[in-house]
């Protein structure tokens, strides 16, 4: 029994016993078991609280460290999990008020002083209160204590941003947050409510989310505060602010305070004295003594948004839109910008002005999206109250303009939405400093900017005012300024919203606009236009607005009142005579000095409006019949009417000076007059032709110079915004888009020109390109790259060609800048390396043009070069830099279209590439550099031998000399590289060059170029090359190169692979194949030499893919010798029949069945093991005596399936070949292997191993019978196989219910299911005796969940369970017949789940559209396949429509959806007797009633009617 310590209690109380023993005595009586005391847990926590109040109240002096471990003790209680079990046992252990207060004076404490004494402590033990409902009560039955411990809590956070304890403060801040809102939601006295919140708890609450919302705490580093917790601090917060400061019943006095109505119900009691709860709020929230200054305006501002939509939450709805805008005004009256005075401006930083801006943005959108404000009902009602304030609000804006601030511009634009006439009045003001004078940089600033704008011209285009809109703006364009120092007016964005306001126009608006700007022209600007730089500022600009008002308006056409197209005739005639020649003119006066600047500007707005009348004159005339072009009687068209040539060579001579906007619109000129002279019948003619070189000439030459000099600047395409900086951009942008026209009449020194610009501008690196993409204006760059991906630029040869020979030269230059020694030899060898002009046919092309392709000098004197040259020192060598620039080149050569080179420049790109490829890296130059070069190198030269004149290269060398030039120089740069033999990078440059060496192979096969000969070259060239001979010669290891000898088993490999399937299939008495068996037999011999030494080094390792892939092909080949030495009738068959290499064989064989799943992670590794395997089985003479290669085979690729390390993606990549494999499995596997192989599959489908969580071996079993379902199965196997197909239906039947049940469902297992059971009742017709296995399939499907499942996962279940259920359809027609309603009941599943998804919800979103239409597809299928058996399902015809049209009422689909599914059911609607129709016409609920007569509407005007139409001409 227990020992009972009865004096504990008399000890704790005595004066006597020290603080120390007492505390130590205290917290042996809480843990132990001995120590019975009446009512324990409440004394030990008394004593504690009474010793801490004592401490506090001053009656008890302790030491810090004491009244530290009294907190703790009191805290550990708290938290004790065995105080936890005495309260949910139902024990009741009483806090005391005292002990609360002191909890709340600590925490003020903390908030008022900083003092950090026993404050960790201090908020764990109201953690600990706070978070046991049986403690917290204390709490919530005395409510002035949780209200001033939240309001010291938010007080503490705020005022201690940086304490140590911040993550525990607001631990605790939620917990209390928490208890008052559940308080407050029970509290029926609104006027307290109200009284707590604005009183106590409104200012705290409001700096604390204020900073919150600022990210104070959230900022990563330790302590700091949680972001998911930050969020749910600020949402409880809202919630208390928006239950005390706007409640409901508090609804008539915030009538009465803002509407000035007197509260009619005189039952309201205490709440009469509740007269302004507007102004209290307001009143505390600008009470600038709760926090500091800097601070609290901030506070105020972000505080004002949220107080205004939290009261709309609560008080909006029909009528109170007065109501809400009346709050408006006085929370808008918190902010500084509200009462500040002119002098007061400049007091506010630029960063006061955003955060007050934004306020008022929120503000503004809240009546916006509210709608709080209606025009007619302000006006008639309430003597446009609203109005006026938002009239105040506009001139406040505009009269202190702030447009560095994105915000400005957006509270223009609300309010320019709102109303109109709101910012009418000073239309002019916000046209000035909104647009025309605004000095807009910043990128988010010009954006705002250009949504007001749009909203402008939008908003008066659809009131048909814009006429009035221009008037305005033509009267700020026209007021005297510093013009040189506006900013481009019609940039992008503005000229993008006047175009799509002209469009809006009637022709009528559209010519009064015009007319307007033209009169402002000719009255106001050019009459001063002479020596007045200011004045030819405004003239450029007036003539920027004119040009876009003529380019963007809708073009008349012959439909337009004849009115209309008279006074477009008058206008265009009037400012060609009034206008365009009175500027043009001006020009003509002599100059003794350069041109001076408004001579320039008046030039560029001159030339402009001449461009733009000419090109609107041009289309006028093509488009409307009824208008008269002005045109001169002449047999070519000039560039402008009336205007004499001589003066186009005096403004040529005069813009030549200068990049500027005139010279880009001669440009267009010229080409303007081009498009005209094409579209004439004598286009031609030589006179014709030779205006159109000279135009051609001239558009290119008059950019020349700048195209030359370059420009990293940026264009956006308007002319409003084109400076001497960006007219390259332009310039090279009107060449390129008009490339169709100019072509044809450029000279072959302009193509070359336009060739080298094209390459010189091309953006080389990624990370240029990336810059390019971010940026949307145009660049030099980004221009030429359009070019280059063009498809029409392999359509213009001589450009094509040109750019191609100018891509060759850079390339030949850095090789030639690499070359060590005497460059006159270099050129003799490699004299394409040389050649400076490629226009005219190089001497040694024209000398292998020449030669027919019989022709041996040419070959052997390239060939001789070329392997002189990599057998000895190659003379180029190239360093880093050299090679990046090549890679560089290489990359724009792949972006070629290298088929539609010619066969001169396909030779010579081949002849470059290839002396590339050879070249030699420096010392310097890392090896995954070069081994990167030699990649692209040989990837880019098979991409150009796949082109369709590959053939004209092996004019100037045979396949053989290619290969061995091409190995020969790998065999040496092996020797350099330091990467290991499995690096990636070195496995992927041998794939490279594999593909490469059977694409030559082929290519010599394709062709017939001497195969015989050919191969007999490779093939002794290999055999003596130095890697081959090191290898077989029995030389030390240290000495021999491994990356060689891998590049030699490539090189053999790939033979054997060419050779062998030309063998197999080789014709008798074909003469110019007879040396390839022997050849083959040679390659083999080799092939397998080289094996012998490499297989025993990867002893006990994994098999490398290279060598498994060899010694496939290599099988393969020896398979493919026996296979034609069993066709021959030669005595030496039994030789044949041997295979030379069966030992190496059987070891790849037992090495590969060993590691095959360590195979697994290496898809290519894993794809050349199982094909070796396939290839293994067809050749009986290599299997082991002892063992069974299908049983063995079987085991270890069960392994690799059942390993859940191996990716499902690999598995899914890897079927085909492993179906491959089975194949010929089964056909060396005896029929008791077969039966063993069924058996282990069955018992990977036994539910146990669901059970034990080994998913996997499942999986495995399911993917084995799916390979065994693609394998052709005859005889007993077959036999065998359908009798454990019943088993096989009721295990997955099993397997469905255990994965389905799981949360979420195993989808990775129940795919693979159903899949197996589609094919096992597909291949089961007439083999499943049984009907009840049959109807296995619909439990199966009934399982299967299609509710709640992702986008990609439901597009992978829905379309097999669709298949599955077809299976039964269409494969099992009699159990089908009894079995109607199982089916039914899984279709109208299919049916329910795409109505669900394809609903207009966030889950049936446009993005996931594309998986529902699919999968309605479908479901359209089966309801045709339904309706196909008309007499089976016409009993259940009106039972699917019911369902259907029941199911269809509950959502709204979407049209595309709803299309398929009612084409669907409209054929089960043709089974539907009249009966069928008048029984679910009576029978259907109301509201399904209404969609059924839709429904059968349609059906009826468009199915039905359709049907009978085509039924009357049916015999």
């Amino acid at each position: 029994m227990a020992a009972v310590y009865s004096g504990i209690s008399l000890k704790l109380k005595s004066r006597t016993t020290s603080w120390e023993d007492k505390l130590k005595l205290a917290h042996f009586a809480w843990i132990s078991h001995q120590c019975v005391l009446p009512n324990k847990e409440q004394v030990l926590l008394d004593w504690a609280r009474q010793s801490l109040v004592s401490f506090y109240k001053k009656k008890l002096e302790l030491k810090e460290d004491i009244v530290e471990r009294l907190w703790i003790y009191i805290d550990n209680i708290l938290h004790s999990r065995k105080l936890q079990n005495l309260l949910k046992n139902g024990k009741t252990v009483n806090l005391q008020i005292s002990l609360i207060k002191i909890l709340n004076e600590r925490v003020a404490e903390f908030s008022l002083s900083g003092s950090q004494r026993n404050v960790g402590a201090v908020l764990s033990c109201c953690q600990g209160i706070l978070s046991t409902p049986a403690l917290a009560v204390i709490y919530t039955a005395r409510q002035e204590l949780v209200v001033d411990l939240l309001s010291q809590l938010c007080w503490s956070a705020c005022r201690q941003p940086e304490a140590a304890m911040i993550p525990q403060l607001f631990e605790v801040i939620h917990l209390t947050l928490g208890h008052y809102l559940s308080i407050q939601q029970q509290q029926v006295n609104p006027r307290r409510a109200f009284g707590e919140v604005t009183g106590h708890l409104l200012q705290p609450c409001l700096v604390l989310r204020h900073l919150l919302s600022g990210g104070t705490w959230t900022q990563a580093g330790q302590g700091q505060l949680r972001p998911a917790l930050g969020r749910d601090v600020r949402n409880q917060i809202e919630a208390v602010l928006q239950g005390g400061a706007f409640q409901p019943e508090l609804l008539s006095s915030y009538k009465e305070e803002l509407l000035e109505q007197p509260q009619s119900d005189t039952k309201v009691g205490a709440m009469k004295n509740l007269l302004t709860p507007m102004g209290t709020v307001t009143a505390r929230l600008v009470d600038p003594g709760y926090c500091e200054l800097a601070l609290h305006a901030a506070v105020v501002a972000s505080s004002v948004a949220l107080l205004y939509k939290l009261f709309i939450d609560a008080y909006l709805k029909e009528g109170n839109q007065l109501l809400c805008f009346k709050a408006l005004p006085k929370l808008f009256s918190c902010l500084r910008i509200s009462h500040l005075q002119e002098e007061q401006i400049k007091a506010l930083s630029a960063s006061d002005w955003t955060t007050e801006l934004l306020v008022l943005e929120q503000l503004l959108n809240s009546v916006a999206s509210n709608n709080i404000y209606n025009i007619a009902a302000d006006k008639i009602r309430h003597g446009e109250a609203q109005f006026h304030f938002y009239r105040h609000l506009a001139e406040l804006l505009i009269n202190h303009s702030q447009a560095s601030v994105p915000a400005w511009f957006r509270c223009l634009r609300v309010l320019m939405s709102l109303n109109h006439l709101i910012l009418e009045p000073d239309l002019d003001d916000l046209l000035s400093s909104a647009w025309i004078d605004a000095e807009v940089m910043e990128c988010r600033t010009r954006k705002a900017q250009e949504a007001l704008v749009h909203t402008l011209f939008q908003t008066y285009a659809r009131l048909r005012q814009a006429p009035r809109l221009f008037q305005e703006l033509l009267g700020v364009m026209c007021r005297p300024a510093a013009e040189a120092l506006r900013q481009p007016m019609l940039a992008a964005g503005p000229c993008t919203a006047l175009r799509e306001c002209l469009l809006e126009l009637p022709p009528s608006q559209v010519l009064d606009t015009w007319d307007l700007v033209l009169e402002r022209f000719q009255a106001l600007v050019l009459p001063h236009l002479r020596g007045d730089a200011d004045m030819a500022w405004k003239a450029l600009s007036l003539s920027s607005l004119l040009h876009c008002v003529m380019v963007h308006a809708r073009i008349l056409d012959s439909s337009t009142p004849l009115p209309v197209v008279r006074r477009m005739q008058r206008t265009m005639e009037g400012m060609l005579q009034d206008l365009v020649k009175p500027l043009l003119d001006l020009l003509q006066e002599p100059r003794r000095s350069a041109p001076e600047l408004w001579c320039q500007k008046v030039s560029d707005s001159a030339l402009l409006l001449a461009h733009t009348w000419a090109q609107v004159d041009t289309v006028l005339g093509l488009n409307c019949s009824h208008y008269r072009t002005t045109s001169e009687p002449s047999s070519l068209p000039p560039l402008l009417p009336g205007v004499e040539a001589q003066f186009w060579k005096k403004i040529e001579g005069f813009t030549v000076q200068f990049d500027s906007l005139g010279r880009y619109c001669l440009e267009q000129l010229h080409l303007q007059k081009m498009k005209k002279t094409l579209m004439q019948t004598s286009f031609q003619s030589a006179e014709a032709l030779h205006t159109l070189r000279q135009d051609a000439a001239y558009i290119l030459g008059s950019g020349r110079a700048s195209l030359t000099r370059g420009t990293a600047a940026s264009w956006d395409s308007q002319v409003g915004t084109m400076s001497a900086l960006t007219y390259p951009v332009a310039h090279w942008h009107l060449v390129v888009s008009n490339l169709p026209i100019l072509m044809s009449y450029l000279c072959p020194d302009d193509v070359r020109f336009m060739a080298s610009i094209l390459l010189r501008t091309l953006p080389m690196s990624k990370a240029q390109e990336g810059l390019g993409e971010e940026e949307p204006d145009l660049t030099l760059g980004k221009i030429s790259q359009a070019v280059l991906h063009s498809p029409l630029f392999p359509e213009m040869q001589s450009l094509h060609s040109a750019f191609f020979l100018c891509l060759a030269a850079s390339c030949s230059s850095v090789l030639r800048s690499g070359a060590r020694g005497d460059l006159t030899l270099l050129r003799q060898q490699l004299p394409w390396l040389f050649e400076e002009d490629h226009v005219v046919v190089a001497p040694w092309e024209d000398r292998f043009a020449k030669v027919g392709s019989e022709g041996a000098e040419p070959r052997g004197g390239i060939t001789h070069n070329l392997l002189s040259l990599v057998r000895g020192d190659l003379p180029i060598q190239l360093e880093g830099e050299q090679l990046e620039r090549l890679l560089e080149l290489l990359e724009i050569v792949s972006s070629l279209q290298l088929d539609s080179l010619t066969a001169p420049d396909h030779v010579h790109c081949f002849l470059l590439l290839l002396s590339t490829a050879l070249t030699t890296p420096g010392s310097s130059c890392p090896s995954s550099l070069a081994l990167r070069f030699l990649v692209t190198c040989y990837q880019v030269l098979g991409y150009l031998q796949r082109g369709k004149n590959a053939q004209s290269v092996l004019r100037t060398m045979y396949v053989s000399d290619i290969f061995e030039v091409t190995l020969t120089s790998l065999f040496k740069a092996s020797r350099r590289l330091l990467v290991d033999v499995d690096d990636p990078s070195w496995l992927e440059f041998l794939h490279v060059i594999g593909t490469f060496l059977e694409q030559l192979l082929q290519m010599l096969i394709q062709r017939k170029l001497s195969p015989g000969l050919n191969f007999g070259k490779i093939i002794a060239f290999l055999s003596r090359d130095q890697p081959y001979t090191e290898a077989t010669s029995g030389e030390q290891q240290e000495r021999q190169d491994p990356l060689g000898q891998q590049l030699l088993l490539v090189s053999l490999t790939k033979l054997c692979q060419v050779l062998g399937p030309l063998v197999k299939e080789q014709r008798q008495h074909d003469e110019a194949l007879e040396a390839l068996p022997e050849l083959l037999q040679q390659a083999v011999l080799h092939t397998g030499a080289l094996l012998q030494l490499c297989v025993p080094g990867a002893q006990g390792w994994r098999l490398p893919s290279t060598i498994t892939a060899s010694v496939s092909a290599l099988l393969e080949a020896d398979v493919a010798q026996r296979s034609r030495c069993s066709r021959t009738e030669v005595p030496q068959v039994t030789d044949c029949m041997l295979l030379p290499n069966s030992a190496l064989y059987r070891t790849i064989y037992s090495q590969i069945l060993s590691g095959l799943p360590a195979l697994a992670g290496d898809t290519l590794s894993l794809q050349a093991a199982v094909r070796f395997l396939t290839l293994f089985s067809l050749a009986p003479e290599l299997h082991p005596k002892k063992e069974s290669v299908f049983t063995s085979v079987f085991h270890s690729v069960r392994k690799v399936l059942a390993d859940s390390a191996v990716p499902v993606q690999v598995v899914e990549d890897i079927e085909p070949h492993l179906g491959a494999l089975f194949t010929q499995m089964l056909d060396v596997g005896t029929t008791e292997d077969f039966r063993l192989a069924l058996q282990h599959i069955l018992q990977g489908l036994d539910v146990s191993n669901t059970w034990k969580a080994d998913r996997q071996v499942v999986l495995s079993a399911v993917t084995l019978i799916k390979l065994l379902l693609s394998c052709p199965l005859s005889g007993e196997k077959a036999g065998l196989f359908w009798r454990a197909c019943p088993q096989m239906i009721t295990a997955l039947a099993l397997q469905t219910r255990e994965a389905c049940q799981e949360q979420p469902a195993a989808l990775v297992l129940v795919g693979p299911i159903l899949d197996v059971l589609a094919g096992l009742l597909r291949q089961g017709e007439g083999a499943i005796s049984n009907p009840h296995h049959v109807t296995l399939a619909f439990g199966i499907l009934l399982t299967v969940p299609l509710d709640h499942l992702k986008p990609p996962d439901y597009g992978h279940i829905f379309p097999r369970v669709h298949n599955v259920l077809f299976s039964v359809l269409q494969c099992h027609p009699k159990v089908m017949l009894k079995a109607i309603p199982s089916f039914l009941n899984c279709f109208n599943r299919l049916v329910f789940s795409v109505i669900h998804e394809g609903r207009q919800k966030d889950k049936g979103g446009p993005d996931d559209l594309p998986v529902v239409l699919e999968c309605a597809r479908l479901v359209q299928r089966m309801y045709s396949h339904v309706a196909a058996r008309a007499d089976e399902f016409r009993v259940f015809s009106p039972f699917m429509v019911a369902q259907y049209v029941t199911e269809v009422q509950k959502v709204t689909l979407y049209p595309a959806v709803k299309g398929l599914l009612q084409e669907g059911i409209y054929l089960v609607l043709d089974l539907c007797l009249e009966r069928d129709v008048q029984f679910l016409r009576v029978s259907l609920q109301p509201g399904v009633r209404d969609v059924f007569k839709e429904l059968y509407g349609d059906y009826v005007k468009y199915h039905k009617a359709k049907h009978e139409g085509e039924k009357r001409y049916t015999v």
